[in-house]
């Protein structure tokens, strides 16, 4: 193998060597176990704006991923609550339900481009909110609560997962499934970014019409990506109505889905795992800040700004890449 290789697999050991082994170890030793409910935050937060830097490597700007992740929290609510599915099953159910309806609303609005399908998406988690008010099944503005916590996952008669109410700390269960599932995705997307599909998916961000010109479905491709994204949206949600054991309409509003897109901006949309960076930063940053009270907003708007302005290309683009660049 060659040293860059070497690298990356360096670097991928130490990254699931902290996040699964010492960053449990620094929790437990500090007695802050009610940062493995920030963490596992962080971790869901990235899955989804997983998927939005991926309607950015078609070039498509995408503000509507709470819609997504707000389907994906009912979906496997309803499913749990109505219906009596195990939470496992509803995971897969609630990211295809909604990889399902992106494809059927991709497919008119993702010919617009760039302010014009931001607009459009912008409005979505927007639609969202207010069907959740209004459909009997969602129970409207009440909400779902009580939902369970996660039982067992048994393949073959073998326990996999053990049910989460019966562990001493389930918050430790909430961040391994959440960090574990974030390794996942952005693993696929590195894998999809880098196989012929993602040169592709390359090439509309690029140059729709003269991809176009030389046999690439462009619409195909871009339902794709859509949809990829969109099930990362919902995976994200259905774990957090699991995590806080209700959904509302409001769980997921229009400010969620900005955020999303800041994520990837500030890590780095030239970067696989910008949004992860992106994620955590945004994440703990807006916190630090709550201690100047009135002036949280302004300074962290104003720090928003610098940092595009210094750094277009994200913070990832202060070091040597540390995933494939668009």
């Amino acid at each position: 193998m060659t040293r860059n290789s070497n690298m990356k697999i360096a670097s991928v050991a130490a990254f699931l060597a902290i996040v699964f082994i010492a960053v449990p170890a620094a929790i437990s030793a500090s007695g802050r176990i009610d940062l493995y409910y920030t963490l596992t935050s962080v971790a869901l937060l990235s899955i989804g704006s997983a998927g939005v830097w991926l309607t950015f490597y078609i070039g498509r700007i995408n503000i509507g991923q709470g819609a997504y992740a707000l389907m994906g929290g009912y979906v496997s609510a309803i499913l749990v609550m109505n219906h009596g599915w195990s939470f496992w099953l509803t995971l897969p159910v609630a990211g295809l339900f909604c990889a399902a309806a992106s494809v059927l609303i991709g497919l008119p609005i993702l010919r617009l481009r760039g302010v014009y399908f931001a607009m459009v998406t912008l409005t979505l988690t927007e639609v969202v909110r207010l069907l959740a008010l209004a459909l009997p099944i969602t129970n409207g503005a009440k909400g779902i609560v009580s939902i369970p916590l996660p039982g067992a996952l048994s393949v073959f008669g073998l326990t996999i997962v053990p049910d989460f109410a019966t562990l001493q700390n389930s918050r430790l269960a909430f961040y391994l499934l959440a960090v574990t599932l974030m390794v996942v995705c952005f693993a696929v997307m590195y894998r999809l970014v880098n196989s012929r599909i993602g040169k592709l998916c390359q090439s509309l961000q690029q140059n729709e019409e003269l991809a176009s010109s030389i046999g690439v479905n462009i619409a195909y491709l871009r339902v794709i990506a859509y949809a990829v994204s969109s099930f990362f949206g919902g995976l994200a949600g259905a774990i957090f109505a699991a995590i806080s054991q209700s959904i509302y309409p409001s769980s997921f509003t229009v400010t969620d889905s900005v955020n999303f897109m800041l994520n990837c901006f500030l890590g780095g949309l030239g970067y696989v795992f910008g949004p992860m960076l992106g994620t955590l930063v945004l994440y703990f940053g807006w916190d630090l800040l709550f201690q100047t009270g009135q002036f949280q907003l302004l300074i962290y708007s104003g720090l928003m700004i610098v940092l595009m302005l210094v750094l277009p290309n994200g913070l990832l683009s202060l070091t040597v890449s540390t995933g494939k660049k668009a």
